[in-house]
């Protein structure tokens, strides 16, 4: 709820705090006072346009600034990460209300702090403006989407928005409470659309489609039919070098063999005693020796070296005679070769080869816009368009239950409002299907068709109704949503919705306010007394002389709260324009028959 207005220098306001009730709050005071720079100074902190005609005379720049408290509820909703996709309110993190405010907040780098949102707006003389968010500049529509889930404003320029049908459909739907509905149906429709783009992108890409298709086919195939292995080319490498240099390779290891066992070659027994035989005869010649110590050590020494050296000749005797031949590097070659032409199109090395194949292959679905392929892909889309079709219907038959129900609430409550003769219907039209309806929020139009008095033909709403039905149409609107919906986590501010409006009617005019502050917080711009009577707190609005000899405006506009007896005296003044024992009279017996119908909730706290 809105907490705490700040207004510096804007028009004839130099100074003001209001501190609204949680329920309903009043704002009144006589014609030309200036009140208008209430609405004027939460448009600015909601991003509207700044007006450099708006400062006050003589002041470089005017300044609003507006505190939201917010429920734990939704500060928490921060870091729950409970979101769907769809629903009325924020679209992309699927919270509504103070929820999604927190969640736009925290978007653009700001959290609440104690629970609280702080919005503000400078304008300066020169027409520049700032807009600032927790204390951090930030663009003026981030202010705009925030508060645009914590306060709605039904103003004669306000009602406008509600002429668009988008407005009217996001109203039915919370309404309705078709969460689930819509949900279902958001899912089905975005797999739609994703085939959808997927097949667009064949269609439009076709032919560098197919031609990037078949680079890829014939890459693959011709991967596979190489059919390469991780590190095989360094593999035949180091077997061609052996091949290469098999003649060397024959001669050292068998000399090399020959100087260790010459049993392992053919060697003449005559070239002489090998390496072997003579660490063995030396083994004897120390055994022989029958004094102990260092003699039988060195025995075991020169056996343990034996044991090596037969490990080393049996290594090498196994590397005789297996160099291969010509024709086995003929083929080595050739494979090398293979292996290399892949590396140097898809490496550098043969595991990236591999890779890059296996990545081709999921790319080669994706762009194959073969006529099998799309006519398979066109299957699955008739599929997944019937299926998002059967989730419209269903969308589209709560809507409809809910649009009958809203309309004959809203009538009734019209009546109560000065309005007889006033009706709306609230019509849903599914679209044919031979016409492809499905749009992201199903196959419905939405209507409001409002008919301000009996035998008025009926047209659509915002087009057929002066500003103060469009404000009693809206609270009409609003009380239903509340009854049907629970409370609705924002603020609404109401502005000439007394136009037109006096007698009972008013009194009933301000019981309905009054019951939609049960569930929300109200604020409400009014001239009536019966009006402003079931308020929880009432601010007044004065135009003053200015004390001060420097003040170029020379007279200024003060704001205050009235309570007891001050309040009764303005009450009285709003009834007749007097203070008469009569009028006094008549203005206690108002506020107490207000309190006895609806309790009041108490008064919020100001600062003149």
């Amino acid at each position: 709820m809105l907490e705490e207005l700040d207004i510096r220098n804007l028009g004839p306001i130099r100074e003001a705090t209001i501190a609204p009730a949680a329920g309903m709050t009043a704002i009144t005071g006589e014609t030309g006072a200036g009140k208008s720079m209430l609405l004027s100074a939460i448009r600015l902190v909601s991003g509207g346009a700044a007006e450099s005609s708006r400062v006050s005379a003589g002041a470089d720049e005017a300044w609003a600034q507006a505190i939201f408290a917010l429920s734990d509820d939704a500060v928490a909703s921060e870091h729950s990460g409970d979101t769907n996709d769809a629903g009325s309110g924020d679209a992309d993190s699927g919270f509504t209300g103070a929820a999604a405010a927190v969640a736009k907040a925290h978007d653009a780098g700001v959290d609440p702090e104690d629970g609280e949102l702080f919005l503000s707006r400078t304008v300066r003389a020169s027409g520049r403006s700032r807009a600032v968010l927790g204390g951090k500049s930030v663009p003026r529509s981030v202010l705009g989407a925030i508060a645009g889930e914590l306060v709605t404003i039904h103003g004669q320029t306000d009602q406008l928005k509600i002429a668009a049908s988008s407005r009217q459909r996001e109203f039915l739907d919370r309404v309705a409470g078709d969460e689930a509905e819509l949900a279902a149906y958001r899912k089905a429709w975005d797999a739609l659309a994703a085939m959808d783009e997927r097949l667009e992108r064949l269609r439009s890409q076709e032919s560098s489609a197919r031609q990037q298709a078949d680079y890829l086919r014939e890459s693959i195939d011709r991967i596979n039919r190489i059919d390469p292995q991780p590190g095989e080319d360094e593999e035949l490498k180091a077997r061609r070098e052996r091949i290469e240099n098999a003649a060397d390779i024959a001669q050292g290891v068998g000399s090399a063999l020959g100087a260790l066992d010459a049993s392992q070659v053919d060697v003449d027994a005559a070239d002489g005693a090998s390496a072997v035989e003579l660490i063995n005869h030396a083994v004897t010649s120390l055994r022989a020796i029958r004094v102990g110590g260092t003699f039988s050590e060195q025995a075991d020494r020169l056996e343990s070296i034996n044991a090596d050296l037969g490990d080393v000749v049996f290594a090498l005797s196994q590397e005789l005679g297996d160099e291969g031949s010509v024709e086995d590097l003929d083929q080595i070659n050739g494979r090398i070769h293979e292996l290399g032409d892949l590396a140097r199109r898809w490496g550098p090395t043969l595991a990236d080869v591999l890779a890059w194949r296996d990545k081709a292959a999921f790319d080669l679905e994706d762009l194959d816009a073969s006529p099998e392929k799309v006519a398979e892909l066109e299957s699955e889309r008739q599929t997944l368009y019937d299926a998002a079709l059967a989730a419209a219907d269903v969308l589209s038959a709560a809507r409809v239950a809910a649009a009958a129900d809203l309309g004959a609430r809203v009538t009734e409550e019209l009546g109560s409002l000065a309005m007889l003769g006033a009706s709306l219907e609230v019509r849903v039209t599914p679209r044919d299907k031979a016409d492809d309806p499905l749009d992201p929020y199903g196959r419905d139009d939405i209507a409001f068709l409002f008919t301000p008095f009996e035998g008025s033909p009926q047209l659509p709403m915002g087009k057929s109704a002066s500003g103060g039905e469009l404000s009693r149409l809206m609270l009409a609107l609003e009380l239903v949503a509340a009854d049907t919906r629970g409370g609705a986590d924002q603020t609404f501010i109401f502005d000439e919705v007394d136009a037109g409006v006096g007698g009972k009617a008013a009194v009933e005019l301000g019981k309905r306010l009054a019951r939609l502050a049960r569930s929300a917080q109200v604020i409400v711009v009014t001239h009536l007394a019966q009006v402003a009577s079931w308020a929880d707190a009432q601010f007044v609005v004065t135009k003053e002389p200015s004390d001060a000899d420097d003040d170029d405006l020379g007279v200024v506009t003060t704001i205050a709260e009235v309570n007891g007896e001050t309040r009764v005296h303005e009450i009285a003044r709003m009834l007749s324009g007097s203070e008469s024992e009569a009028s006094l009279d008549h203005a206690r017996e108002l506020l107490s028959d207000s309190r006895l119908t609806l309790p009041l909730a108490g008064a919020g706290a100001a600062v003149d």
